[in-house]
């Protein structure tokens, strides 16, 4: 099964879809009335934790694909499917906006590494649409062992001075 039949899968079957991408945000409605000024404390944190994973990488994987769909393939914004493209968004816009509102999102274990994975995923995607843009072509003959050795270690100085950046 390709990302594409799975996609189309979702599509066909969007009751399931529908169904996560609101309950989640309904969870953290109503966890935000019950843990009133508690959040902080240990069972809410855990469970907005909980509920920020589950609707935040579908989120991020679903801007991803966005992001790739218009800006690499050049694709048509009519064709965007609403269960699989943009649900995920809304709900995860909801659920952080709900969260927020209950507690502060720095006391939420493990948010700041997925925010730092988000900026992360967004540098790249500039680079890379920044060298296509360019339209430089490199021809080598380096090993493609070296040249992820390459790429690994420009991404971790590339962390290395955005975490600089973002810590002054």
């Amino acid at each position: 099964m390709t990302l594409g039949e799975f996609f189309i899968l979702l599509g066909e079957n969007s009751f399931y879809v529908i169904a996560f991408f609101t309950l989640i945000p309904i969870t953290a409605l109503i966890a935000g009335f019950m843990g009133k000024n508690e959040g902080h404390l240990s069972p809410w944190k855990y469970l907005y934790s909980t509920l920020i994973y589950l609707v935040c990488v579908p989120g991020i994987f679903a801007i991803t694909l966005n992001v790739y769909k218009f800006l690499f393939e050049r694709g048509s914004i009519m064709d965007l499917n609403i269960f699989t493209q943009i649900l995920p968004i809304i709900s995860m816009i909801a659920t952080l906006l709900l969260i927020r509102s209950s507690v502060s999102l720095d006391r939420i274990p493990g948010f700041g590494k997925l925010s730092g994975m988000a900026t992360m995923i967004l540098v790249l995607f500039t680079t890379m649409w920044f060298l296509e843009k360019t339209r430089i072509i490199i021809f080598s003959y380096m090993p493609i062992g070296y040249f992820f050795l390459l790429l690994i270690i420009l991404l971790i100085i590339f962390r290395f001075g955005w975490s600089k950046m973002m810590r002054a």
